[in-house]
């Protein structure tokens, strides 16, 4: 007989179904949602034109493949735990006694909604390029100034907006959403827009110091060098290097002009050129005398330019 009854009731509710008014329910997956409306005496909850859940006498029998649907004996409620996509669909409640009425409701389960990130793409003197972006499609973004909508789209993962410098002192904010939650992120202006701005003025001032900085040292190195090049070549020209070649031989090497050494006429004596040489010598009186007065060593004029 209760067989019976369960069938008739079932039935009753499928006709009933037809006619009454469907009732939007929008969740998240892994979130849990409980039906507005109570049985609590007698009464049914189908699926899909399948019946999950009968209650009787205060008690309730649960179709075992919806383990995740519960039901509050104190206030009739029924409520589906961790929410899959598959849970969406077509749910009908009937209630035969006290509160009699039978509704339905589409559920419709919806992935979270991602945390919206938001990046500086450009900053200039009067302006400022925002990027406000999620990694999940199905997302609707939105982005507010103030409580005024300025742009939104339902299909990209996102969403740019140019903030002008005479509103840099409103509020803005990016939003993702869908039917069955939303996440909101704050923009600061300052921090995003003129921070950027003078770390930008400060990167590019500091470049150029430092361009200028290495100029100074490149071309104050250049100049040392071709210095010390000149003072080493005058050096060269203004002595004489005076070499031993063997234990009883001495050449020396003359740097200076041959015209001072053999003069335009060539009636100068090695003696008179010796002395002209060691003249250019530094310490060459010295030189002259160790040279001259050790019978060990031997005086040779080299002078390639003249000889």
């Amino acid at each position: 007989m209760e067989a019976q009854m369960r069938l008739i009731f079932f039935f009753i509710v499928m006709i009933s179904a037809a006619t009454e008014e469907i009732k939007n329910l929008t969740a998240t997956e892994g979130g849990n949602i409980t039906l507005p409306d109570s049985v609590m005496e007698f009464g049914f909850v189908t699926f899909e034109r399948k019946n999950v859940a009968f209650v009787t006498k205060r008690e309730v029998e649960i179709a075992e493949d919806i383990y995740r649907l519960h039901w509050d004996k104190n206030t009739g409620l029924f409520t589906i735990t961790g929410l899959q996509r598959s849970d969406s669909g077509i749910y009908i409640i009937e209630s035969k006694r006290r509160n009699i009425f039978i509704i339905s409701y589409n559920l419709t389960v919806y992935d979270p909604v991602p945390t919206p990130a938001v990046n500086t793409v450009s900053v200039s003197t009067d302006s400022c390029i925002l990027l406000c972006s999620v990694d999940k499609a199905e997302t609707t973004l939105l982005w507010y100034k103030d409580e005024e909508i300025l742009n939104q789209s339902s299909s990209a993962l996102s969403l740019p907006l140019t903030v002008h410098k005479q509103d840099f002192s409103s509020s803005y904010r990016c939003e993702a959403a869908n039917p069955a939650e939303h996440k909101t992120l704050h923009v600061n202006i300052t921090t995003s827009c003129w921070n950027n701005t003078d770390k930008t003025s400060y990167r590019e001032t500091h470049s150029w110091l430092f361009l200028i900085l290495m100029m100074v040292v490149f071309w104050s190195s250049v100049a040392v060098f071709i210095t010390l090049n000149c003072m080493k070549r005058e050096r060269k020209r203004d002595t004489v290097t005076a070499a031993p070649s063997a234990l009883h031989s001495c050449v020396i090497f003359s740097k200076i002009p041959c015209d001072e050494v053999v003069g335009s006429s060539s009636k100068y004596s090695v003696r008179m050129m010796k002395e002209v040489i060691f003249q250019h010598i530094e310490g060459g009186a010295k030189l002259k005398s160790e040279l001259e007065n050790n019978p060990n060593y031997t005086v040779h004029l080299y002078k390639p330019d003249c000889f």
